[in-house]
C-alpha cells in the first residue's frame, strides 16, 4: 500500500538517490546532501509550526508501506523570494511606429523580473520510473492541492509552479545556449546547480536589466520559450486541470513556463469536502464509488491515501487498514477530493 506523508530527516538518503535520477533542470531537487538535509529540517519545522508561516517548506514523500521505501516526492514552499531573489523573465511587448515610413512593428521582449516574489510555489515533483503507472503520478501531483485546501490560511493567494524547460536528448537547453551562456560563460548544469544552493547574486551581476528582444535570439531558442521538458508534459496538464495557467513568465535559464493560479479558484479549494471517517462494514460495496484522495486534517502528522469512496459524501467508509494509514479513528475528520477532474459549472 502507498501513502503520502510529511517528509522526515530520515528520508535524506532516499531523496538524494531520487535527485540523482531526476537529472538536470530540477533546481529544487539536487543530489546535494547539505541542501536536501536543510530542506528536510525546514520541512519538519514547518509541519511542527516552529518557524514562521512564510519561511515554511512543506515536503511530502510517497511511501511504500510494506518496506518503507520512497517512491516519490513533492513540495510546497509557502513564499518564495523573501530571503533571496526570485527571478523570472516576463514576456512583454514593445511597439515601434513610424508614421513617416508607415511602419508599425510589435516586438516580443524578455524583462528580468521579480514580480512573483512572495508567491506560494509548488515544486520538487518527482516519481521513480517504476512507480509511473496507474494513478500514482496524478495522486502525487494533486496531493499538494488538497493540502492547500485544508490549510489555506498558511499560503498566499497566488500559487505558482516553475516547469522544467525543454531540453534536447543530450540535456542541452536551446534557450540557455542561445542566451544565458553569452552572459554566464559556464555550462547550464553549473548555473542550475548554483541557484539550487541559493547562490543567485551572479544573476543580477551578469544579466542585463534592459529588455531583451526575442527576435535577436537564435530560432532554436525562440522556439522553446514557454515549452516544457518532454517528461514534464503530463505534470503540466495535471496542474492546468487543477486551475493553474500560463501567464507569460518563464525561467531565466531554460525558459520553462511558470504556471499561476489563485488559491481560492483551485479545484481542491472549491470542490474538496470535509467529511467524517467511519469504519467500513466487511463485504459492503457501493456501486457509485470512484478514486478519491483522502487526507487527515492534522498538520503535525499529515497523511493521505488514494482509495475508492463515494465522491462528495460527508461520511466516508474506510477499512481498518486505511484508517491506520491515515492515523485516524472512526469519527475523525478527513478531507476528500475526487482524483479525476470533472466538467462542471465552475468551468
Amino acid at each position: 500500500m502507498l501513502v503520502i506523508r510529511a517528509a522526515k530527516l530520515s528520508d535524506l538518503d532516499a531523496l538524494i538517490e531520487m535527485a540523482r535520477q531526476a537529472g538536470s533542470g530540477m533546481t529544487t531537487l539536487k543530489p546535494d546532501p547539505e541542501m536536501l538535509g536543510q530542506r528536510l529540517a525546514t520541512s519538519e519545522a514547518s509541519f511542527a509550526e516552529t518557524i514562521a508561516p512564510e519561511a515554511r517548506d512543506y515536503m511530502f514523500v510517497l511511501e511504500h508501506t510494506e518496506d518503507r521505501s520512497i517512491a516519490g516526492v513533492c513540495a510546497i514552499k509557502s513564499a518564495v523570494g523573501l530571503t533571496e531573489p526570485f527571478y523570472n523573465y516576463r514576456i512583454g511587448t514593445l511597439v515601434h511606429c513610424s508614421r513617416e515610413l508607415d511602419v508599425f512593428t510589435r516586438m516580443e521582449t524578455l524583462y528580468l523580473s521579480n514580480d512573483l516574489t512572495g508567491s506560494t510555489e509548488l515544486c520538487s515533483l518527482f516519481l521513480l520510473p517504476q512507480y509511473r503507472a496507474g494513478f500514482n503520478g496524478k495522486w502525487l501531483s494533486k496531493s499538494r492541492f488538497l493540502f492547500i485546501a485544508q490549510f489555506q490560511h498558511l499560503f498566499t493567494e497566488k500559487i505558482i509552479a516553475e516547469m522544467r524547460g525543454y531540453q534536447l536528448d543530450d540535456g542541452t537547453s536551446p534557450f540557455y545556449e542561445g542566451l544565458g551562456r553569452h552572459f554566464f560563460k559556464m555550462d547550464f548544469n553549473h548555473v542550475d546547480g548554483l541557484t539550487a544552493i541559493g547562490k543567485k547574486s551572479f544573476i543580477a551581476e551578469l544579466m542585463p536589466r534592459q529588455p531583451l528582444y526575442v527576435d535577436y535570439l537564435p530560432q532554436e531558442a525562440i522556439d522553446v520559450i514557454g515549452q516544457v521538458h518532454t517528461s514534464t508534459q503530463p505534470a503540466r496538464r495535471l496542474l492546468e486541470q487543477e486551475g493553474m495557467h500560463y501567464e507569460g513568465y518563464v525561467d531565466i535559464f531554460d525558459a520553462g513556463p511558470v504556471l499561476q493560479g489563485r488559491a481560492s479558484e483551485l479545484r481542491a479549494v472549491r470542490d474538496s469536502v470535509l467529511a467524517t471517517a467511519v469504519l467500513a462494514e466487511e463485504g459492503a460495496e457501493h456501486e457509485e464509488t470512484e478514486h478519491v484522495l483522502i487526507s487527515n486534517t492534522r498538520l503535525d502528522d499529515f497523511r493521505m491515501i488514494l482509495t475508492r469512496a463515494v465522491a462528495g459524501a460527508t461520511r466516508v467508509a474506510l477499512t481498518r487498514a486505511e484508517l491506520d494509514q491515515l492515523h485516524c479513528e472512526p469519527g475523525d475528520d478527513v478531507r476528500t477530493l475526487t482524483l479525476i477532474t470533472r466538467k462542471s459549472a465552475h468551468g
